[in-house]
């Protein structure tokens, strides 16, 4: 089978590691940085003299939330394109599993937007709390499915351990989000877990970078 040509590959590898790490610190700050300063369990009028507190701040986060939208669903595109021509089964798979974790996701942001209108209701707040925190849940098991799928993709490009990271984020995904919704009270004891899948997918952003920046004679090689 003939190699394609590594000139378009480059382009695609970069904006892979670009949209990866928007993706990342959009993540990490929004849900873990600001929302989880902000929201205090059990502790409705607490969590609601805090988000009142910082409104702009949480405002500033559904922004972030809805970049990291848009660059799930770019990134979709990327690998649909890179794999496409390789992975003519697995790759429409995978690019379908990240637009059904991106619209779940999307949807869960509209109880938060309504959160601001909330304050001076602090169950109903802890409630449209709740159920942003149900969709991310659930979007994390399309998530999941996606993370097995491009760690077979992925095995093409790269030497194993990163694929086998990703194979392990992916478990851990749908292991945390089928707890949190069919044995919620165990939720908490994955939550150490979730460590790999943000060490896994910030070295996969970190490698499509580098691989992108590598000499074009090296790249060519690689292909």
């Amino acid at each position: 089978m003939p190699c394609s040509p590594p000139l378009p590959s480059r382009p695609l590898q970069a904006s892979a590691g670009l949209l990866y790490l928007v993706i990342i610190l959009c993540g990490v700050w929004s849900e873990g940085a600001l929302r989880g300063g902000l929201i205090f369990p059990d502790q409705a009028e607490q969590t609601a003299r805090a988000i009142g507190a910082a409104l702009p701040w949480w405002r500033l986060g559904l922004a972030a939330d809805l970049a990291m939208i848009l660059a799930d669903v770019a990134i979709g595109a990327v690998f649909l394109r890179l794999f496409a021509a390789r992975f003519a089964l697995l790759a429409p798979m995978a690019f379908g599993f990240r637009l059904a974790q991106a619209a779940v996701i999307a949807a869960a942001l509209m109880p938060l937007a309504l959160v601001p209108a909330l304050l001076d209701r602090p169950e109903a707040l802890m409630q449209a709390v709740a159920l942003h925190r149900l969709g991310y849940d659930i979007a994390l098991v399309f998530f999941g499915v996606n993370c097995l799928i491009m760690a077979v993709m992925l095995r093409w490009l790269m030497g194993p351990v990163l694929p086998l990271a990703l194979v392990g984020s992916g478990l851990v995904y749908l292991a945390g989000s089928l707890t949190a919704l069919i044995a919620p009270r165990l939720a908490t004891t994955l939550q150490p877990a979730y460590l790999l899948p943000l060490v896994a997918e910030t070295a996969l952003c970190l490698w499509f970078i580098l691989q992108a920046l590598r000499p074009a004679r090296a790249a060519t090689r690689s292909t």
